[in-house]
């Protein structure tokens, strides 16, 4: 059966790396096909790594193949990315690795291809010292990021580059962020403590409490009770910045999949709309409301388009959770480093522009808005936030700090790793009275 799982993490893992296919997608499809939870999560591990760590390996097989296979025989190609993760990454036995990628050329039906595979891993074993330095020696294949990404983050975070990049390819931890509508933070570690899950309450985070690894979380205790979401916590965040007081009316910009929606609604008693321009993520915001027992205005509409989608009342509090290229959360999303183009960064930061320029309008005299990405790259933060704050009179940045991070030019960065958080930028703004 292992076989199977490699064979069928490398048509995955093919179409994700060389088809643009996204990892949840690919996981989606094919983690049903594996009825033993052992296998899915074989398959989520080989599939995790394989996205994060393809630029190195995909590299290496250009040393170790005389024809390359990416063209001709992707799926292959692939599994042997996998087979040198399996031996470098998750280091399993060598023989085991070897043995069960071969079959698998198999189960593929490229029988024809496995003497090949052999082959390939066995100079690996061979004359693995000389590649990994060969590899280690070119920034791009060191850190398993492409090239204009390596040189972006050393531009904007010179002396913190190397650490940045060796977050995002270490496995995060998993945060919960406790339902106050449903429980106590107290009452669901003692419930997980109790189920024999490693648990610890967040040092600084009042809703967080982290585990060290993965897991399934749906058989979690609590998780159908409603008493927990999945949430990183730098995106916790934002509902502290927004500080939204109860019978306040609060826009979440951009909301899917409403995570922050969710916690703005958990923390206060708020006329809340959240917004996405996505008919199907928009469901998946419904969905997590109905199961964390939370009620909000799910609205589809363009946020950069208020005129499509809003009544004309005025909004307290407004969170803009702008759409970016995802670059501080390559250790949960490792095919973003494999989708993302240097060319889309300024397509992002003039959406990011209009967005925000579109929505200062709704926010009432006296409020406060949240600008948040994901980002780790200063043309989509303060290259952002600054000419905004220039344009506009009644707009003021208001001042804050945060335990793990630094303060940017305009607001505060958290980067990949900072207190083992996600990479996330945010700027609060107050409009005059």
């Amino acid at each position: 059966m292992s076989a199977d799982v490699r064979a069928l993490a490398a048509q995955a893992l093919a179409r994700v790396a060389l088809r643009g296919v996204s990892l949840r997608e690919a996981m989606e499809r094919h983690a049903p096909k594996l009825p033993d939870p052992r296998d899915r999560a074989l398959l989520t591990a080989l599939l995790s790594d394989g996205a994060r760590w393809w630029p190195r390996f995909d590299a290496a097989l250009d040393r170790l193949l005389d024809q390359p296979l990416r063209q001709k025989e992707p799926e292959v190609h692939a599994l042997l990315v996998l087979g040198l993760v399996q031996l470098e990454i998750l280091e399993l036995a060598d023989y085991a690795a070897v043995a069960a990628t071969v079959e698998a050329t198999r189960a593929l039906k490229r029988p024809r291809l496995a003497g090949l595979a052999n082959a390939v891993l066995r100079r690996w074993q061979r004359e693995r010292a000389t590649h990994l330095a060969a590899l280690d020696a070119d920034p791009r294949t060191r850190h398993a990021h492409p090239a204009w990404l390596a040189r972006a983050i050393a531009r904007d975070w010179p002396a913190q580059a190397d650490a940045v990049m060796a977050a995002d390819n270490r496995e995060p931890p998993l945060t919960l962020r406790v339902n106050r509508r449903r429980t106590t933070r107290a009452a669901l570690l003692e419930r997980l403590r109790a189920d024999g899950q490693t648990a610890e309450p967040h040092a600084w985070l009042a809703d967080a409490v982290v585990l060290p690894h993965s897991t399934d979380v749906t058989r979690l205790p609590g998780f159908a009770e409603g008493w927990f979401a999945v949430q990183d916590g730098a995106a916790q965040v934002a509902a502290d910045l927004l500080d939204a007081r109860g019978g306040q009316r609060v826009l979440d910009a951009c909301a899917a999949p409403g995570g922050k929606a969710c916690h703005l609604l958990e923390r206060a008693d708020v006329a809340l709309v959240a917004l996405e321009s996505d008919p199907a993520r928009a469901r998946r915001i419904a969905q997590n409301l109905d199961r964390l027992g939370l009620s909000a205005q799910v609205a589809v509409g363009d946020a950069g388009d208020p005129p499509a989608w809003w009544d004309g009342r005025p909004f307290g509090r407004i969170l803009i959770d702008a759409p970016c290229s995802a670059s501080g959360v390559l250790r949960r999303r490792p095919d973003v480093r494999l989708h993302r183009r240097e060319r889309d960064i300024a397509a992002l930061a003039a959406q990011q522009r209009r967005i925000l320029d579109a929505l200062w309008p709704l926010l009432a005299p006296g409020g406060r808005l949240v600008y948040a990405t994901c980002s780790l790259l200063r043309a989509e933060n303060e290259g952002v936030v600054a000419p905004f704050l220039a344009a506009h009179a009644d707009a003021c940045a208001l001042p804050f700090a945060l335990p793990a991070g630094q303060a940017a030019a305009v607001g505060w960065q958290l980067l990949p790793g900072d207190d083992d958080l996600d990479g996330m930028y945010y700027a609060v703004l107050g409009k005059a009275a």
